[in-house]
């Protein structure tokens, strides 16, 4: 495998430099503001990144107000105790993106948010505990006992929540693939995860790196010539 150096070198070199390709980085994981992340926003988050899956994200954006009212701001105790009728109502809400299995994605991850917080004190805190050198389990966990979070929506939801993980988004397979790692073009199998996990293993090991910076610098050196 191409040790981590010789990719970063070649990030620097697309991106202007060693202090150019810094800039790009995204904020350093940080466990404890993780671990303090109230349930209510995780559960928004979810539903932002199931509603982004396959939609334009800036519709999502968009609509994002009417969104935290209409789902009333994503508190999960208050939203398991709603009646049919007012998931009923939310198909014909204007305020939202009327798809009614997304819609009732919302109602199913309240009660999963609320399972884990009732099991680790909170989501936050059950996130935080959970070491980025497993992130496939953590993401079984969401595709299983979540409702549409798993594959690229699972990464998505850890990303932005602010968990140290990586995302097989198309550049950054490219770059393991480049790499060396022998793995489909599109990530999807157990046995393909595996394996890149194990990659981000090693390059961690090897660099002391947060995973999201060992993934965005992944996404920066391969590709067309643009940001993550």
């Amino acid at each position: 495998m191409t040790p981590f150096k010789t990719i970063r070198a070649r990030a620097e070199k697309r991106k202007g430099g060693p202090k150019a390709l810094e800039k790009l980085m995204p904020n350093k994981p940080d466990l404890k503001r993780l671990a303090k992340l109230g349930d209510d926003r995780i559960l928004a988050e979810m539903t932002k990144r199931v509603f982004c899956a396959g939609f334009a994200w800036s519709v999502i954006e968009t609509k994002w107000d009417g969104f935290e009212d209409a789902f009333l701001h994503f508190q999960p105790a208050k939203l398991s105790f709603q009646p049919e009728e007012y998931w009923e109502a939310l198909l014909r809400d204007a305020r939202i993106v009327r798809n009614g299995a997304k819609i009732m994605s919302v109602r199913d991850n309240a009660a999963f948010v609320q399972e884990i917080a009732k099991e680790h004190g909170s989501f936050g805190k059950f996130l935080a505990k959970w070491p980025s050198s497993d992130e496939i389990g953590l993401l079984d966990l969401l595709a299983k006992r979540g409702s549409r979070l798993g594959g690229n929506t699972g990464q998505m939801l850890l990303r932005f929540v602010g968990w140290d993980g990586f995302v097989t988004s198309k550049d950054v397979v490219a770059c393991l693939r480049d790499a060396g790692l022998d793995i489909a073009e599109e990530v999807k199998s157990k046995g393909d995860l595996a394996k890149v996990q194990a990659q981000f293993n090693a390059w961690s090991e090897e660099t002391g790196l947060p995973y999201t910076y060992l993934s965005r610098i992944c996404a920066l050196s391969i590709g067309e010539d643009r940001s993550e």
